[in-house]
């Protein structure tokens, strides 16, 4: 079985940004419906996509309503570092802080995660 850890790294600023978050959320849709073990990790300013995503004026609300049970963390660090811990637990995800208040690749890879960065 394929087992594939998405890491959304992208900002909030750009466009690009933007058609990063979009392919990382697409690429957790595509996992999860052929039925593969897969989870999206929220890291580096990343973390910041999560506040704006719950919101369901946000275009790609569905997207993340479609996926976000496959969220496994938001890097606990970063969500500090960019102010938006208060938004992350409001929104109910899990903070991941298994390395230093980070998640832990080391720990996924070993898992035989492939590890996909946004």
């Amino acid at each position: 079985m394929t087992k594939a850890a998405i890491v959304l790294l992208a900002d909030t600023e750009t466009l690009g940004d933007m058609g990063r978050m979009a392919n990382a959320l697409s690429a957790v849709q595509e996992f999860k419906e052929a039925g593969d073990e897969v989870r999206l990790i929220f890291d580096g300013a990343g973390v910041k996509w999560v506040g704006k995503l719950t919101n369901p004026e946000h275009e790609y609300h569905e997207h993340y309503q479609a996926v976000k049970d496959k969220i496994v963390g938001v890097c606990q660090y970063c969500a500090g570092a960019f102010q938006v811990t208060d938004q992350i637990q409001r929104a109910g995800v899990p903070f991941a802080d298994e390395f230093n208040g980070h998640p832990s690749f080391r720990s996924l890879v070993n898992q035989g995660y492939q590890v996909i960065t946004f």
